[in-house]
């Protein structure tokens, strides 16, 4: 069977309103990553593989991002990125071959939000063990990886706090909630979440933007020749996914979701 092209492809694979989902299209997605899937999916679209063991496969990319953290130094910080771009790059064919194909299943989107769970918890976790150093000569230091143990249980409550919106609504009869609902009735509320949205620091404890800070943090370590960046991103990290977590769960009720 002939190849189908990427032009074939992207009106079928990238339909209106896959590149500009507000909240379910990451920006790595729309400033690269959808652009390289579209090459790997036209060598996929005709073969026996499965959406659903693609998306398997990049639950296997997420989750490896913690061993991969454990190699020390800047190789370590290295393959976590590569780890997660490619939970990232099968995050996007995955869907893609189900639309070309038609191939929708329900498994497949619960196991896809199982794996954005699975990755950011791998990040955090990954890197407090890091901070912790677990292979260097001196004693390990144990608060670091409870505190990165800290920030995944945060990021995953996070993501929780807002599929739980669906679960609430599902079993009291509601229609699924729209964008418009998540502004905060309080102008005080939404101005306060406008500036948290503008500012994105929230962002930090999901797996992408972890997984290329502790790079940042690797090489400044190198500098150094210690951990010091390592930890105190560690530090700043599990902050972020304490107060973050509040103030989404204060933001939810709120907003018009749970009404």
């Amino acid at each position: 069977m002939q190849k189908p092209s990427v032009a074939e492809l992207r009106p079928v694979v990238h339909p209106p309103g896959v590149k500009d989902r507000r909240s379910g299209e990451h920006w790595g997605g729309r400033l690269y990553m959808r652009e390289i899937s579209l090459r790997i999916d036209r060598h996929l679209v005709n073969t026996r593989v499965t959406p659903n063991q693609l998306t398997y496969v990049m639950t296997v990319f997420g989750v490896l991002a913690a061993p991969a953290l454990l190699v020390p130094g800047i190789p370590g910080a290295l393959l976590g990125v590569l780890m997660v771009q490619l939970y990232l790059l099968f995050d996007c064919v995955d869907g893609e071959i189900a639309r070309w194909r038609k191939q929708y299943s329900m498994t497949g989107v619960y196991v896809d939000r199982v794996a954005a769970y699975l990755c950011d918890a791998a990040v955090l976790v990954g890197f407090g063990l890091r901070a912790a150093d677990l292979w260097g000569p001196g004693r390990i230091d144990w608060l670091w990886a409870f505190l990165g143990t800290l920030a995944a249980l945060g990021a995953i409550l996070i993501k929780s706090e807002t599929d739980l919106v669906g679960v609430a609504r599902h079993q009291t009869g509601k229609e699924p909630v729209q964008e418009s609902a998540s502004e905060p009735r309080s102008s005080g509320m939404a101005l306060a979440r406008r500036a948290a949205g503008a500012l994105k620091f929230h962002r930090l404890v999901l797996g992408i933007e972890a997984s290329l800070l502790i790079l940042v943090l690797a090489v400044l370590d190198t500098v150094r020749d210690d951990l010091f960046f390592s930890r105190f991103g560690v530090a700043v990290l599990a902050g972020i996914a304490l107060l973050q977590t509040l103030l989404h769960l204060v933001s939810i009720l709120a907003s018009s979701r749970l009404k």
